[in-house]
């Protein structure tokens, strides 16, 4: 069974994302919903901040209900999650990302499930 390894399931507020997300880091994590019959959390969108987690969590209020998180040891790091996420998760098929994570234009980074690459 698929795992985001992530802290939460918390409310997606400006004030929890505060709360919770202190450290200025890379960092992954999953936008969702609580299943009502199962109370389980249900993962519809992955992303990753490359610089800090709190300022793009809350580029998503509003969008989702709740939020995971957990932090990176480095952009290429906070990457590779993602894509691995992305996979686990159903991709595009299942969650709200369009298209498949793409690493920073600097970087020749492959995703590690795939291989794709920004090019």
């Amino acid at each position: 069974m698929a795992s985001l390894d992530m802290y939460g399931a918390y409310d997606l507020s400006l004030a929890k994302i505060d709360e919770l997300v202190t450290k200025i880091s890379e960092g992954n994590y999953a936008l969702g919903v609580i299943n009502q019959n199962t109370h389980k959390f249900v993962v519809k969108y992955v992303g990753r901040a490359e610089e800090d987690l709190n300022v793009r969590l809350k580029q998503h209020v509003g969008k989702y209900p709740k939020f995971k998180f957990s932090y990176a040891v480095s952009p290429q790091a906070a990457f590779e999650k993602v894509c691995r996420n992305f996979h686990d998760f159903g991709g595009t098929q299942k969650l709200g990302n369009t298209v498949h994570p793409k690493p920073p234009a600097h970087a020749d980074w492959k995703c590690p499930c795939c291989g794709i690459s920004a090019a």
